[in-house]
């Protein structure tokens, strides 16, 4: 049991190695492995979180833990990516350093939440993970529909600028979003949530991983709707 009680840790060091070894390949151009080993980061992210509510192994090292991996994989790496796209769209040298604006978001965001009691069963901003997940599976447009719209507007500078000022935003904002943290299975304590999956499978099953942005679009907004119409 005692070997147990390090499994939440683990899971949070697979979320650091998945974000290093990102960083590494997006900059050496692929950036495809940058988006599937986040997707695979946020995982372990989910994971660890569970493994220490069912191993009631909550320690403040482990709480440091996830907030150094997450400033790595779900900081470090959208701002990496950021950084890439911008690098390809402009001539400017120092423009695309402007990328790694949403790493010292992150950072803000991972220190404010750790520190602020009201985030316990909810969140107020967007989380670190969601907000990587929108960034980082954005160039996956570029490779598999170069000519659409979207991959289009991640040539132009001023858009990729507006994310990264967008996104900085929505992450320190004091917009409340629920948590897929259930505490049962039961429709009335989890109805938010599970329309939210019921309408991120849809998504999903339309435009497969390439809906990954749009599912934390669909995120955000319905936070937002479920907040005001008090549901």
């Amino acid at each position: 049991m005692f070997i147990f009680r390090h499994l939440p840790n683990a899971l949070t060091s697979c979320n650091l190695f998945c974000g290093c070894v990102a960083i590494v390949l997006v900059l050496n151009g692929n950036l495809e492995a940058g988006a599937w080993l986040t997707l695979l980061a946020a995982i372990f992210d989910f994971a660890d979180g569970m493994a220490a509510r069912l191993l009631k192994s909550h320690s403040d090292i482990g709480k440091e833990l996830d907030s150094l991996a997450d400033c790595v994989t779900f900081g470090v790496l959208p701002g990496t990516i950021l950084y890439s796209l911008l690098l390809k769209s402009t001539d400017v040298t120092w423009l695309p350093f402007a990328g790694f604006i949403i790493s010292i978001f992150s950072a803000l965001r991972l220190a404010k939440f750790n520190v602020d009691t009201r985030q316990t069963s909810s969140f107020l901003g967007l989380p670190t993970p969601a907000n990587a997940l929108f960034i980082n599976f954005l160039p996956l447009f570029l490779l598999q529909m170069p000519d659409s719209l979207i991959a289009q507007w991640l040539g132009q500078v001023p858009v990729l600028l507006a994310i990264t000022v967008v996104f900085s935003g929505l992450l320190v904002s004091e917009i409340p979003l629920f948590s897929l943290k259930f505490k049962s299975l039961a429709w009335q304590a989890n109805r938010v949530a599970y329309v939210f999956l019921l309408g991120a499978v849809a998504l999903v099953a339309v435009g497969g991983y390439l809906a990954v942005p749009a599912v934390i679009v669909w995120y955000i907004v319905w936070s937002v709707i479920s907040g005001l119409i008090r549901w």
